[in-house]
């Protein structure tokens, strides 16, 4: 994961929307993401 600045930055898994940078203000942190894949996934 690159972070850019500004923009849209949505993260989908399997078609459902597990971060939304214009809804929380900011970027995951890394691990942060990490650990909503793996709960999407269920892992």
């Amino acid at each position: 994961m690159i972070e850019g600045a500004g923009g849209i930055f949505d993260v989908h898994v399997n078609g459902t929307q597990i971060w939304c940078k214009k809804e929380v203000g900011r970027f995951p942190e890394h691990d942060e993401a990490i650990a909503k894949i793996k709960e999407t996934v269920g892992v």
